[in-house]
């Protein structure tokens, strides 16, 4: 992959042999990160896990201390009480069977789904349609639920799903260039403390064995796996 300019002058920011505290790798985000645009900041975790063991599967959620920095859409799918109350905390559609159709359809303006239980098995039909796009409401993190409209409000407030993917990787937002560096420290701190809290009984050996941070445009940092949390 060839790398512009701008890149490489981040890069050489970085030593890349060296694993950074948590406030170091932050604070040279901070100064590599310097497009015109608000940059994503991302934590990428390589887990010594097997996903392919149920209980090595990790799917978790947690919410950031400061938030994401990214509007997140919400669908709530439910009806009588629990949609009205849906609508008040902040869900950008609410509904049940006419939004069903529109999923069906391939409409996709949401970035999350929550459904109260009694309406997944009519979502547990569209599975080869939402599946695929990570959109499949699951109580593991916390959007099939009977208090959708907690579930709504935890969502915009900032929780987020902390999930392995297939090669042992998690990866995560964790906030946006503007924040400031405390707000980014703790909630990376948060995001790390949830993994660890996450580790499965069953896993032998190294749990946490690469901890990388970056933004958008910028070189992988990695973190020392000893952080204190």
């Amino acid at each position: 992959m060839q790398h512009g300019k701008r890149y490489k002058s981040s890069a050489e920011l970085v030593d890349r042999m060296k694993e950074y505290s948590v406030e170091d790798a932050v604070g040279l985000l901070k100064s590599a990160a310097d497009t015109k645009f608000d940059e994503t900041i991302e934590i990428a975790v390589n887990l010594g896990v097997d996903p392919r063991h149920s209980d090595q599967n990790i799917r978790v959620t947690t919410s950031l201390p400061h938030g994401s920095g990214k509007q997140v859409s919400v669908l709530a799918l439910a009806s009588g009480p629990e949609l009205k109350a849906a609508e008040e905390a902040g869900a950008d559609y609410a509904g049940s069977d006419e939004f069903l159709a529109k999923l069906e359809s391939g409409w996709n303006e949401m970035d999350v789904i929550v459904a109260t239980p009694d309406l997944m098995p009519k979502l547990g039909k569209l599975g080869k349609i939402l599946g695929p796009k990570g959109l499949m409401p699951n109580p593991k993190s916390g959007t099939v639920t009977k208090d959708v409209a907690a579930a709504v409000r935890e969502i915009k407030a900032g929780r987020i799903e902390i999930r392995v993917d297939k090669n042992g990787i998690i990866h995560a937002p964790i906030g946006k260039k503007s924040f400031e560096e405390d707000q980014l420290v703790q909630n990376l701190r948060s995001v790390l403390s949830t993994i660890m809290r996450a580790k499965p009984a069953t896993v032998k050996g190294t749990y946490l064995e690469k901890i990388t941070v970056s933004s958008t445009m910028g070189p992988g940092i990695k973190v020392d796996r000893a952080f204190t949390a």
